[in-house]
C-alpha cells in the first residue's frame, strides 16, 4: 500500500474512532495528549517490548506502560524522569493513556531507571524507528537524503585519550644512511579503511565514548562541548531515516559511509546532499556505488579558496544556477530536524550517562518526531 494511503487510513482510524472513544472514556483531550495518542498508535511500541509473565518471584512492573510513558516524556518535552512521574500522578488522562488506572500504580523513579537501562541495552527505540521507516517507505522513492551531524551535550566526564607519538621529521630522498631507521608507513585513514569493511566492522571502528568536540559555527567562532555527536540522514518531508551516535571528537565525514550504508538498506533514494565537511573522494565513491548522485558542497583546500569564491561570485552576478544548486537547498531539512529534536524532543536535556543510554534517550525523541512528520503528509 502506498505511503499516503497507509497514513490516511491510520489518521482516519485515529480521528474517526480513537479520539471519540477516548473522549467518552477519559474526558476532553488537549493537543499534546492527542499528539501522544497519535505517536503511540502509529509507532506500536508495545510490539518491541518483551514481557515474561508467569516467572518465579515478584512480577516486574509493566514494561509496556513504562515504554509508553517514555514516549510521552519525549512528546511533552519533559527534561527529567521525576517530572514525568509527577505529571503521571497529577494527569489522569495521560496516566490512563500509558496504562495505569490509579496514581499508586505508577512505578517509582528507580523502576523507571531500571526499565530504561533494559531499553537502552536492547536498543528498543532504535529498532522501533527502523521498523517504522521500513514499513512506511517500502514502496516510496525518496528524492533527497540530507546528511548532517549535531552536537549533543552530556553531563559526564570525557574519556582521556592517549597522546600520539610525535611525527618524525620528513627524511630526505635517496638511499638511507648506514644505521638510519626508516619510518614505518602511515596507517590508512578511516575513510580508506571503510572501503573494504563490512557494516558491523565500520560501526565497531567508530569511537562512541564521551569526548570533547570542537566546531566552527556559522559566524566563524570556534565552540567546544563535552558529550557526543548525533549523525542523521533525513528524507524529504523532514523525516529522520537513520541515526548514529558517536564521540563528539569524531569528524562528520567519518560516519558518512556507514550512515549511507544503513540508509540504503531502509529506503531507496536518488540524491545524497552533504555540506563541505563531507567533501572526500571516498564518500563520493560510496554514494555512486549505491546508485545515488552525490551533491556535496566544495571544500576549498590548498589555496583553491580564492578561485572558488571568484567563480561563485561570477555565477551569482550572472544569476546562473545549476540544478544541483537548487537541489542542494533541500539540505536544510537536516538542520530543521536537528533544531526540532533539541528544542521540542529532549535533545538539549540529556540527563543519562553512557553511549547506549544517551542514544536511547535521543531515539525516543527521534521516534516521536518521525511520527509527527509522517502524519503531516496527510493532515
Amino acid at each position: 500500500m502506498p505511503l499516503r494511503d497507509s497514513l490516511t487510513n491510520s489518521w482516519s482510524h485515529i480521528q474517526g474512532f480513537l479520539f471519540p472513544m477516548l473522549r467518552d472514556e477519559v474526558g476532553p483531550l488537549t493537543d499534546k495528549q492527542k499528539q501522544v495518542i497519535v505517536v503511540l498508535e502509529v509507532a506500536r511500541i508495545e510490539a518491541f517490548v518483551h514481557m515474561w509473565p508467569g516467572l518465579q518471584g515478584r512480577p516486574p512492573a509493566d514494561r509496556h506502560a513504562i515504554a509508553r510513558a517514555f514516549v510521552a516524556k519525549a512528546v511533552l518535552g519533559l527534561a527529567q524522569t521525576n517530572m514525568l512521574i509527577e505529571r503521571l500522578i497529577a494527569d489522569k488522562t495521560l496516566r490512563r493513556l500509558c496504562g495505569w488506572e490509579h496514581p499508586g500504580q505508577v512505578p517509582s523513579e528507580a523502576t523507571f531507571s531500571r526499565a530504561f537501562a533494559e531499553f537502552a541495552e536492547g536498543g528498543m527505540p532504535a529498532r522501533v524507528h527502523e521498523a517504522l521507516i521500513k514499513q512506511t517507505h517500502a514502496e516510496r522513492l525518496v528524492g533527497h537524503i540530507s546528511r548532517d551531524a549535531t552536537a549533543i551535550e552530556a553531563r559526564e566526564k570525557p574519556v582521556k585519550t592517549e597522546r600520539l607519538e610525535p611525527t618524525p621529521p620528513k627524511r630526505k630522498r635517496g638511499r638511507p644512511r648506514k644505521g638510519e631507521m626508516i619510518a614505518v608507513k602511515k596507517e590508512p585513514r578511516r575513510l580508506e579503511r571503510q572501503a573494504g569493511m563490512t557494516l558491523p566492522e565500520m560501526l565497531a571502528d567508530l569511537p562512541t565514548q564521551c569526548a570533547v568536540g570542537t566546531k566552527r559555527n556559522a559566524k566563524g567562532h570556534t565552540t567546544s562541548w563535552i558529550g557526543y555527536k548525533l549523525h542523521i540522514d533525513v528524507a524529504d518531508g523532514d523525516i529522520p531515516v537513520t541515526c548514529l551516535l558517536t564521540s563528539a571528537s569524531l569528524h562528520d565525514s567519518q560516519a558518512a559511509i556507514p550512515l549511507a550504508t544503513i540508509t540504503a538498506q531502509r529506503v531507496t533514494n536518488l540524491y545524497d546532499l552533504m555540506d563541505s565537511a563531507y567533501d572526500a573522494p571516498e564518500i563520493r565513491a560510496r554514494s555512486n556505488a549505491l546508485g545515488h548522485v552525490p551533491i556535496i558542497d566544495v571544500n576549498p583546500r590548498r589555496g583553491g579558496k580564492v578561485a572558488h569564491e571568484g567563480e561563485a561570485r561570477a555565477k551569482r552576478c550572472a544569476n546562473y544556477r545549476l540544478a544541483e544548486h537548487l537541489r542542494y537547498n533541500e539540505r536544510s531539512a537536516a538542520e530543521r530536524v536537528n533544531s526540532s529534536l533539541k528544542d521540542s524532543y529532549g535533545g538539549r536535556s540529556v540527563r543519562v550517562r553512557g553511549h547506549d543510554k544517551v542514544f536511547c534517550h535521543l531515539m525516543f525523541g527521534i521516534l516521536a518526531l518521525t511520527v509527527e512528520q509522517l502524519m503531516r503528509l496527510v493532515t
